[in-house]
């Protein structure tokens, strides 16, 4: 993912964004401030028919060294795209960069009613290991978070 991309990219987020339960974020930050927020060799475009399909990306968990190689997993496919495995593909790679970037655990909070990106992480390797209630508010109604992670072998 290039800067370039990011009208393509905010768009797939924007969609992400309306269906309600993709993110607790209500607008589409600037590029500047997602560049900020993720991890540079970690962004991934899927690209079919020359339109980018979706993205994936992963921007750490916290400042702290000890959490050096945890990250959280962004994932967004097109409206256009769902369905067809973009997702599977974009996942698949992002836990190979990821690791070459010595991440060794990948995590992510869904909302439980977001069952399409409950399968796919879970086919691709994720746990559930907890269930978060009430952690967060959107548009004034307490939401729930299942917490799901990918453990790199040997960890």
């Amino acid at each position: 993912m290039t800067p370039a991309d990011w009208g393509a990219v905010s768009e797939i987020f924007q969609q992400g964004i309306n269906t309600g339960n993709a993110t607790f974020e209500t607008t589409v930050p600037s590029w500047e401030k997602w560049d900020l927020s993720h991890i540079g060799p970690c962004r991934l475009i899927a690209e079919s028919g020359g339109r980018i399909a979706g993205w994936a990306a992963i921007s750490p968990v916290s400042g702290r060294s000890v959490y050096a190689g945890v990250a959280e997993v962004s994932i967004y496919i097109s409206e256009l795209y769902r369905g067809i495995g973009i997702g599977s593909c974009l996942l698949a790679r992002l836990v190979g960069d990821s690791e070459k970037e010595g991440i060794w655990t990948l995590q992510a909070g869904i909302f439980p009613e977001n069952a399409a990106s409950l399968r796919l992480h879970k086919k691709n390797g994720f746990r559930e290991v907890g269930f978060r209630e009430r952690i967060g508010r959107m548009n004034g109604i307490w939401r729930n978070t299942v917490l799901l992670e990918r453990r790199s072998p040997g960890i």
